[in-house]
């Protein structure tokens, strides 16, 4: 009976992961050929962009999935950088869906762009005036040390080496996240980004989202050590979603200190339509008071962990199209002290919609993730003892 027991929940593990990989590659394929393929023919034309918003819904995907990228990194840094024992069984899934992420949030990026195979380019010619030459850098250093970091997890011979490379993953991933907050706060031209409490506010919101992915991610499988990992994890997911509400504080006080700024606060704050809608109730109320309310509470259980994790990420979603697209949605000033108004729309708030190509490309880098972290579990074989799917 035990041996029967046992080799059915081998064969609902197969079917699961086999019905799961398909789900996802026919995201992944819709996404790709709805979205990418009719961009790149099509042209941006099929998108809600403009030419005053030139990042749209693409962008939201892409920056939460590499900024999540580096935060995912929390559980395998907590074992081997600080020898958090409890950590460890899951460490090598948190640094395979650290890259599956990355690779997804990059697709993304590059995919929104057009022409991706003129990418040689951009990696064999560098003008280093600019802060989008130095992502090159930042990224495939980030692929590489978390790769090399894996690596050192998964063969038995290289475990003496796997809190230096720990240690190089950690400083490399606070280096992207604070490149990332850099590529807004160099562009003094907007004044939604133009701030130098952007790089420590990345820092902060890809530790949150990131634990937040992982919970979620986490709770597919049972496995060792999985009770005592969900209730650490639940005290610490509360303190980094309220660390990056603290930055985000923070970040509009800082604004609102500036008469200059005060006309841009008051159009994400109160009057810009969607916009405060989102901040407030999205990211404010559902992605950070609510969960922290949840993770909070003395009888908090799993269940309470994981709607605290999802309303997290639905926090961020909400958070990054109000940053991205509402920060370009409000008028630039191009002539201080002075109305502008033309043909051109200068002066004017820029209307924008995300169109289905847009979300399309968006969820196919999601499905890319999520295909590369599922065959990856189930080939390298990381999961925890007497994990299920």
């Amino acid at each position: 009976m035990k041996v029967a027991s046992v080799a059915t929940i081998a064969a609902d593990g197969q079917r699961g992961f086999w019905i799961r990989l398909a789900i996802g590659v026919a995201v992944l394929a819709a996404g790709l050929a709805g979205g990418a393929l009719v961009m790149e023919h099509e042209g941006h034309i099929v998108t809600g962009m403009n030419n005053e918003i030139v990042w749209g819904m693409p962008h939201v995907f892409a920056i939460f999935l590499i900024v999540a990228a580096s935060g995912v990194l929390n559980i395998a840094s907590m074992a081997s950088v600080f020898g958090q024992s409890h950590y460890k069984p899951w460490s090598k899934l948190s640094g395979l869906l650290s890259l599956a992420m990355l690779a997804g949030g990059l697709m993304v990026l590059m995919l929104d762009l057009g022409r991706p195979e003129r990418m040689v380019v951009a990696a064999t010619h560098y003008n280093f005036k600019s802060v989008f030459a130095w992502n090159v850098f930042l990224y495939s250093g980030m692929f590489a040390a978390v790769a090399v970091y894996l690596w050192m997890q998964l063969e038995k011979r290289m475990t003496r080496h796997t809190k230096p490379a720990g240690v190089a993953a950690l400083v490399w991933r606070f280096v992207l996240t604070t490149g990332t907050g850099a590529i807004f706060a160099f562009l003094v031209a907007r004044q939604a980004y133009a701030s130098a409490v952007l790089p420590p506010l990345f820092i902060a919101m890809s530790l949150a989202w990131g634990m937040a992915v992982f919970v979620l991610v986490q709770a597919a499988y049972r496995g060792e050590g999985a009770g005592e990992l969900l209730r650490r994890m639940k005290n610490l997911l509360g303190v980094l979603i309220a660390l990056g509400l603290y930055f985000t504080v923070v970040y509009h006080l800082t604004n609102l200190y500036f008469a200059r700024q005060a006309e841009f606060e008051r159009f994400i704050l109160l009057d810009g339509g969607i916009y405060p809608l989102l901040l407030w109730a999205g990211y404010v109320l559902a992605g950070s008071i609510v969960p922290m309310i949840l993770l909070w509470r003395p009888s908090a259980s799993a269940r309470a962990l994981q709607a605290a994790a999802a309303l997290t990420v639905i926090g961020a979603f909400a958070f990054l199209y109000v940053f991205i697209i509402g920060g370009q949605a409000f008028p630039l000033e191009i002539f201080p002290g002075y109305e502008v108004a033309s043909s051109f729309r200068d002066g004017a708030v820029s209307a924008y919609a995300p169109s289905l190509p847009e979300l399309l490309l968006g969820f196919a880098g999601v499905a890319a993730a999520f295909v590369i972290t599922l065959v990856g579990a189930q080939v390298l074989d990381i999961l925890p003892a007497e994990s299920t799917s």
